[in-house]
This record gives structure tokens, C-alpha cells and sequence, in this order.
């Protein structure tokens, strides 16, 4: 559940995120530069993505670590990017970005809770399709970017970049972000999310295709007639 509360979060806190000027760059071994050109160049051919996901969410003051695994869908139209998780387990839960809103539903109390991106709509956008489709030098926009080196994660040569964001409000919820980044498709294989308190949420992707087409049903939430709608202020 924490990581739906932290995008909820982030669909306020993301106000002027990407507004400040570009962060300055630390290039752990020279490669940084290369990697971010290569995912530009693979951003303009990116249309759609979908894989399997495990997140891990590991919780500190506990020292416990809740699993869930399901599918990610994520797609570029003229309008933005629609996105689309899917938990199958351990509990049936959907979560859709679309035309600005950001929907959870939760069969098993039958309700959707909802909340909408407004103003900040691209920013959320840029957040929701980290390490997939994305510009390189976009990131540019809102974290300093270092490069730590390659790693190969499931066979695949990846670029490891550590993000810290450059807004204050945004450093309150995510002290870094750690992408496992494969430059020749502009994919993340793995994403990290730190939090001040030292909780973390690891995804892991795999399965991966890209640009085949995706359809609109993946983006509908499933409900009932009696599914009761909850908008928090």
C-alpha cells in the first residue's frame, strides 16, 4: 500500500519539480554523457512498454519486506503517457494513470480512490515513465544524475545511475533513486526508491516488450455497479 501513497503524494508535491535549472553532473567513469544520449535516441522510437514487475518494499522500523508482483503497462499518445499496473498478489489491486488522474482500485472493498495530477500533470508523467520512453537529458531537468558504473542484470548490460532530486519537496519522500538502466531501449530493468527513513521499494521488470500494441481495456478499471469512488482532498 505505501507505494500508492507515494504516488499519491507525489501527484501534489511534484509542483514546479521540473522548473529549476538543469543539476550539474558527476560522471562516476565517463560514461554518463553517452548513456544519456543513447536513451534519447531510443526515446524517440519509444511508443509502448509492458512487462511483469516485482516490488519489494522493504519497511525499516520493522525490518520487514512486503512482496507484490503484477503488470505494467505504459504507452505514449498525443496526449501524455497512460499507465497501467496491474497486483495480482498477495491481493487483486489496479492503478491507472490516465487523462490526468491517477485511479486506484481495490475489488476487495470494491472502491476507487482518485486523484488528479491537474497542473502537474506533465511533471507526474515524467515520474510515472522514469526509466521508460523517457528523454536522457530529461532527467537533467530534476536530479542531478551520476553515473556509478555497469552492471549486468539479467543478462543485460545496464548503466547504473543514482538520482537525487533537485526539489526539496520531492527530497522529502525520496532521498534517491537508483535506476538499472539499459540505454539501447530506454528501459529500466530495476528501480530503487529510497526514503528518508531508510524504507525502500526495489521493482524489478521483466518480460519486457516493447512498442507492440496495448489494448485500451488495460487502461479501464474493472468495477461494479456499486464501486464507491473516493476523491481525498
Amino acid at each position: 500500500m505505501k507505494h500508492i501513497l507515494l504516488l499519491s503524494a507525489l501527484l501534489f508535491a511534484l509542483s514546479g519539480f521540473a522548473q529549476k535549472p538543469a543539476a550539474a553532473r558527476t560522471d562516476g567513469d565517463g560514461d554518463l554523457e553517452a548513456v544519456l544520449s543513447r536513451m534519447d535516441k531510443a526515446s524517440a522510437a519509444f511508443k509502448s512498454a509492458q512487462a511483469n514487475f516485482q516490488w519489494d518494499q522493504y519497511q525499516k522500523v520493522v525490518d520487514e519486506t512486503d512482496v507484490q508482483k503484477g503488470q505494467v503497462y505504459f504507452r505514449r499518445n498525443h496526449n501524455g503517457i497512460d499507465a497501467a499496473f496491474h497486483i495480482t498478489s498477495p491481493a487483486t489491486k489496479s492503478i491507472v494513470f490516465k487523462d490526468g488522474k491517477l485511479r486506484m482500485y481495490e475489488p476487495k472493498i470494491d472502491q476507487i480512490t482518485e486523484r488528479d495530477a491537474g497542473k502537474n500533470k506533465a511533471d507526474v508523467e515524467a515520474f510515472m515513465s522514469l526509466g521508460f520512453g523517457g528523454r536522457g537529458h530529461d532527467l537533467l531537468k530534476s536530479y542531478q544524475v551520476k553515473m556509478t558504473g555497469w552492471e549486468t542484470v539479467d543478462q543485460v548490460k545496464t548503466a547504473r545511475l543514482e538520482l537525487v532530486a533537485i526539489s526539496d519537496k520531492v527530497r522529502n519522500m525520496l532521498s534517491r533513486v537508483v535506476l538499472w538502466v539499459d540505454p539501447e531501449r530506454d528501459i529500466s530493468i530495476k528501480q530503487q526508491f529510497f526514503e528518508p527513513s531508510g524504507d525502500y521499494r526495489l521493482a524489478h521488470y521483466t518480460d519486457i516488450k516493447l512498442n507492440s500494441r496495448i489494448s485500451d481495456a488495460v487502461f479501464t478499471l474493472k468495477t461494479t455497479s456499486n464501486t464507491k469512488v473516493v476523491r481525498p482532498q
